[in-house]
């Protein structure tokens, strides 16, 4: 199956379970995070790469313990044609997925490598990162 992006999005009262390590024990999904950020007395968000035979039981799992699951369905492209690589977004990029190419010092974009946090489409002074649906 190949892997499905999602994004979770849980209360204090759920921060401190062990979710993630029961979606990799008990359904056997390999889980990459991509970003997180817990904190215990407030909501808590994680954006993971799932993989696995099992990720409609896993996601299931987590609905069930109080975890609203979401499907990483959009996604940012680089508008080649607005860009003028003057590397703003590379500074600002948590996984690097937009990156300095030297020495023509021109701005590349691993989608693959994207975790959709619209922190370069905020940062672009000319609105080359676009987000799509």
């Amino acid at each position: 199956m190949p892997p499905q992006k999602v994004v979770l999005r849980f209360g204090a009262d759920i921060a401190d379970q062990p979710v993630i390590y029961k979606l990799v024990k008990d359904y056997d999904l390999v889980i990459n995070i991509l970003k997180a950020n817990v904190n215990p007395q407030k909501e808590g968000t994680m954006v993971l790469d799932i993989t696995g035979e099992k990720i409609a039981e896993g996601i299931e799992y987590l609905r069930r313990v109080g975890v609203r699951v979401q499907s990483l369905t959009e996604e940012i492209i680089q508008n080649e044609d607005k860009c003028v690589s003057c590397g703003a977004c590379t500074a600002i990029c948590p996984t690097g997925a937009l990156y300095l190419e030297r020495p023509s010092m021109e701005v590349y974009f691993d989608s693959d490598r994207c975790v959709v946090c619209h922190l370069c489409v905020k940062t672009c002074p000319v609105r080359a990162m676009e987000v799509h649906f």
